[in-house]
């Protein structure tokens, strides 16, 4: 009984294996029915285990018909839904299972001849497709997350540095692209500022550019458009939808779209403006923007490269070409100094991400502009240094400084340099091997100096040039070196108290102070020789204190007291602003002239003392001329109103 249980199983065992290779068979010929059902009951002939095998040839032409059936009836009721997918996540899923059964059923219909099948799905397949397209595209736009701007530069925002942007009194930004126009009176509260925007490098930033569950839903249609061989039209609805969606995060950031003749035509303000706005874009748009792109892209497209590189190549190429559009326009448009350090500022920002554009777009059309408009924004850059020193050696204004204060020309000019130690390795890089460096300056001044020191020693020695100019331009030749120390201990501060001093060097620093120290000498000699004269004992007449003439003695005594007040009055008007340089003046007239003085009272004072009307001549004593001396270099004219006098 066991054994013939055995051999019943293993018969039926071994019948289902015979059916089921015939159902392989039925699958796998590639001929009419008509022939197929021929060649199937000649096999039954052979093994009367076939004997049903009518009835499997007549299953299988029946069961892609009802498969269809079901598929087609989905996605033809679902066509002239207007109920978005998101509302209806159930309706949704049911939709793509029916297109996932169609296209199973053309793939295993694809070797068969039921023409009339494949026809009714590939049909189906059209229809579904033109629905997955509309509903692509939709989702696209709806889920769509606008560009949070606000929260974006909360988050990056760090300390600005000091740069260059004109806040002088009674300067416009106008007025500075020419350097003659800078000369007008100015205050020692003048300075000159420029926002650097914050770096975006080591930053982790990231923004959702489309929610993620819409991400899941695109990707599901995504693939079956591009198994249905409408990679094409899933690839153009993105680019177009996303495309306008990063043009709009632009317009966020304050981009605009402006042609090459717009940019020309705004005035240096506004241009300022964008120029900022232009920078912060610049990396927000590659370290953000394109980089969230990017990996929308390789997920909704992980099943296509193609399309993955098609698909952000076009969608990032709009926004890309837009900012490279506005740096052209920049690169070449009038240069003035005052764009310097703007201009690279945007070099910097193009240089830092570019790298980060070649790794991500491979349209070499796009990445070859980005690599020009950096190279046009480098020679903007150096052309408009060349620009500014120009400017400095060609400034000629004619109008002398009151007082002998500092010259705007000067406070300009060392705010700027100052500030491009900030940029020194990018301007290292742009002026090496440059024709321009100088050649004019002493082997110990440019030996082992980087280009940009050597650029910076040559235009500090060019307006050092055109300080000795002005300081001609003041009658009195005292003033003239009142000037010019002002100046130079002006130059000789900022480099000492900035970064410059590791550009120039402490021998410049020192070669200046030993000038400072040879202009005060110059001054004593010019401001005071004849004051001094008065107090010689030449030309008065005898051979002793008590035989010299009283008439000369007088003299003497009256011309040292107008002299003295002559010089009281003019220079307590003269500004000296450094209190060390001022207290260091006083200290020096003190020794030269009270010695004198007290030594010519002495020998010759007792002669006109006895006298009548003595106060009319000896007025002062040498405290008194050392009280008086504390007043000089205030920059506030004094007269001597309330004299002391002696009776006689």
């Amino acid at each position: 009984m066991a054994t013939t249980t055995t051999t019943s199983l293993g018969g039926a065992g071994a019948d289902d294996r015979v059916m089921a290779t015939a159902q392989q068979i039925v699958k796998s010929l590639n001929t009419s029915k008509n022939v197929r059902e021929d060649m199937l009951l000649i096999l039954s002939s052979f093994d009367n285990r076939l004997s049903n095998i009518t009835d499997l040839i007549s299953d299988e032409s029946s069961f892609p018909q009802s498969r269809l059936d079901a598929a087609e009836q989905v996605i033809l009721n679902r066509y002239d839904s207007s109920l978005p997918w998101d509302d209806a996540p159930d309706q949704a899923e049911e939709y793509m299972t029916a297109v996932d059964e169609i296209l199973d059923l053309l793939d295993d219909l694809s070797i068969r001849s039921d023409n009339d099948v494949i026809d009714r799905a590939e049909s189906a397949v059209q229809v579904a497709m033109s629905k997955l397209e509309d509903e692509f595209r939709h989702i696209l736009i709806r889920s769509t997350i606008p560009l949070d701007a606000e929260r974006l530069y909360g988050s990056i925002r760090r300390r600005v540095s000091l740069s260059f942007v004109s806040n002088v009194d009674g300067i416009d930004d106008e007025q500075l692209s020419n350097l003659e126009d800078v000369i007008v009176d100015s205050s020692e509260s003048q300075r000159c500022y420029h926002e650097r925007g914050p770096s975006l490098s080591g930053v982790d930033l990231s923004v959702d550019l489309i929610s993620g569950e819409a991400v899941e839903s695109l990707k599901g249609i995504a693939e079956r458009m591009i198994r249905s061989r409408y990679e094409k039209e899933c690839v153009q609805v993105y680019c177009n939808v996303r495309r306008d969606a990063l043009d709009e995060c632009l317009a966020i950031l304050g981009v605009e779209k402006l042609s090459i003749e717009e940019v020309q035509k705004i005035d240096w303000r506004s241009l300022d403006e964008k120029m900022k706005k232009w920078i912060q874009a610049i990396k927000i748009c590659v370290r953000v923007l394109l980089t969230g792109e990017k990996g929308l892209c390789d997920q909704i497209f992980s099943g296509s490269d193609s399309a993955k590189e098609i698909c952000f190549n076009e969608t990032a190429k709009g926004c890309i070409m837009q900012l490279l559009n506005f740096g052209a326009a920049v690169s070449i448009a009038r240069r003035s100094s005052e764009k310097l350090f703007r201009i690279l500022d945007m070099y910097d920002a193009l240089a830092d991400v570019l790298l980060d554009l070649e790794e991500m777009v491979s349209d070499q059309f796009v990445i070859s502009e980005a690599r020009d408009v950096l190279a046009g924004l480098g020679e903007a850059a150096k052309g408009t240094f060349v620009e500014f020193e120009n400017a400095v050696k060609g400034e000629t204004s004619k109008k002398p400084m009151l007082n002998g204060e500092i010259h705007p020309l000067t406070r300009y000019v060392m705010n700027y340099v100052k500030l491009l130690v900030d940029y020194s390795g990018t301007l290292n890089s742009l002026l090496e091997d440059d024709e321009n460096d100088s050649n004019d300056l002493q082997n110990d001044d440019v030996e082992n100096t980087t280009p940009i020191a050597r650029r910076l020693l040559a235009l500090l020695s060019t307006l050092e040039s055109n300080l000795e100019e002005k300081s001609r331009l003041y009658e009195d030749g005292a003033l003239q070196y009142i000037f010019l120390m002002n100046n130079i201990l002006y130059l000789e501060q900022k480099v000492k108290d900035s970064e410059l001093i590791n550009l120039v060097g402490d021998q410049w620093v020192r070669k200046r102070r030993g000038q400072v120290r040879q202009y005060a000498t110059a001054y004593l000699r010019a401001a005071w020789s004849k004051a001094l004269s008065c107090l010689k004992d030449e030309g008065i007449g005898g051979s002793s204190s008590n035989n010299a003439s009283k008439v000369a003695l007088k003299d003497r005594f009256k011309n040292f007291n107008a002299c003295f007040e002559d010089i009281y009055r003019i220079q307590t008007g003269w500004k000296v602003p450094y209190p060390q340089l001022r207290e260091e003046l006083r200290i020096s007239i003190s020794e030269k002239v009270l010695p004198a003085y007290r030594a010519f009272l002495g020998r010759f004072g007792s002669q006109l003392e006895s006298g009548r009307h003595s106060g009319k001549y000896i007025k002062y004593t040498a405290d008194d001329l050392e009280n008086f001396l504390l007043d000089l270099f205030e920059g506030t004219p004094l007269v001597l109103h309330h004299l002391r006098r002696k009776n006689s």
